[in-house]
């Protein structure tokens, strides 16, 4: 990927990015444990300043880095992250709570000296809001009735929080493609899929009509 220039190109920002093993829609909360230096960092400046980061999906390298290791790869399509709770259990670990708000494409990437990846990023369009059609109705009433099980009122911050718009294609594929147990690569293809009828068609081929136990 081309290294960023030092003035960020018109409609574009520079955002800090955290490469991770996975990827984000958006809506979803990401828990996360920090101990690296460069992350602590980027929360402190997050925090201070009131700005976002971004998630990236990992194609080369590991989250931690290892001395002599290869470096870090990373896809171009990722999702701004906005802290929503930060503790400190100790010195120099951090519990941080934050929520994808949208997504972005990389554009460049720069590298700071204590490693922090920087990325000069661009929005993408938001996805059109689409009625679920009649024949994938099911994966919306097998999704209510999963987020009832799995949320806690007492969760603080809540992952799902109200309105579930189990109706939209755009919420109902992002909740399936947050909640199943699918391999990053197919994560990240259903992420930068920007057509959010044919994600929820995709992810209906994997799951089965059945009508959920109660």
């Amino acid at each position: 990927m081309p290294f960023a220039p030092d003035q960020p190109s018109a409609g574009s920002e520079t955002l800090p990015l955290f490469p991770l093993g996975t990827a984000v829609f958006a809506g979803s909360l990401l828990p996360l444990q920090i101990f690296e230096l460069r992350y602590l960092q980027m929360i402190g400046e997050c925090e201070r300043q009131g700005t976002h980061f971004g998630v990236v999906s990992l194609t080369r390298g590991g989250e931690m880095h290892q001395p002599g290791g290869p470096a870090e790869q990373f896809e171009t399509i990722g999702s701004r992250m906005r802290l929503e709770k930060v503790e400190r259990p100790r010195p120099g670990l951090l519990h941080i709570w934050a929520r994808a708000l949208d997504s972005f494409e990389v554009l460049h990437t720069r590298q700071r000296s204590d490693g922090l990846w920087l990325g000069e990023v661009r929005d993408l369009p938001p996805e059109p809001s689409l009625i679920v059609p009649g024949h994938l109705r099911y994966l919306s009433d097998q999704m209510l009735d999963a987020l009832q099980r799995l949320q806690d009122p007492a969760m603080d911050p809540l992952p799902w929080p109200q309105p579930w718009q189990a109706d939209d294609c755009a919420w109902l594929s992002r909740r399936w493609a947050e909640l199943l147990p699918l391999p990053t690569a197919m994560k990240y293809r259903l992420l930068a899929l920007r057509e959010p009828l044919l994600r929820l068609e995709l992810i209906g081929d994997m799951v089965s009509p059945q009508t959920p136990s109660r």
